[in-house]
């Protein structure tokens, strides 16, 4: 069963409710920041702690997926690197400011890395199972690009709202 669909329904419907709960207070920023600490919270948080699951009790399975042989020890710490990115995403819900940005920050090198190391796996050999080349590299990519884009317009609508009053 795939369940990459999961991650990103339960973030917009987290970012709605939030949306929707503080209605009344809506501006550019605090907009940008409901989706932020969604994505953080959600994608970057329990993905990454789901990934760590998947990687450390279903390991032969991922690695089939993946395209790599089964019983690689750097699989175990590969999960631990995404149980790592999974705390400090959920801890983006209370842990704001500067910490997001180092969140974001290592988040995007392990996470371009790993699409790095896909696509030479890709190359050198000819590694095209799903989770190699698949809707994961593109999530590898396209994750930090939205986290990066987000934070930056969250600090400038902060700088711009603040200077306004």
């Amino acid at each position: 069963m795939n369940l990459s669909y999961m991650w990103p329904i339960l973030t917009i419907l987290l970012a709605l409710v939030l949306l929707i709960k503080n209605k009344d207070d809506l501006n550019k920023n605090k907009v940008i920041e409901i989706w932020l600490v969604s994505i953080l919270v959600i994608m970057v948080g329990l993905g990454s702690i789901w990934a760590f699951l998947g990687h450390t009790f279903m390991a032969d399975q991922i690695a089939a997926y993946i395209g790599w042989p089964a019983g690689n020890p750097f699989q175990f710490e590969v999960a631990c690197t995404n149980l790592a990115f999974g705390v400090l995403g959920v801890l983006c819900w209370k842990i704001r400011d500067n910490f997001w940005t180092a969140t974001i920050i290592g988040y995007t090198i392990f996470f371009w890395g790993a699409a790095y190391g896909h696509i030479v796996d890709m190359i050198n050999q000819a590694n095209y199972a799903p989770g190699n080349v698949g809707a994961p590299l593109y999530m590898d990519i396209i994750l930090p690009l939205i986290l990066i884009g987000l934070l930056i317009a969250y600090k400038k609508t902060l700088t711009f709202e603040a200077d306004n009053f």
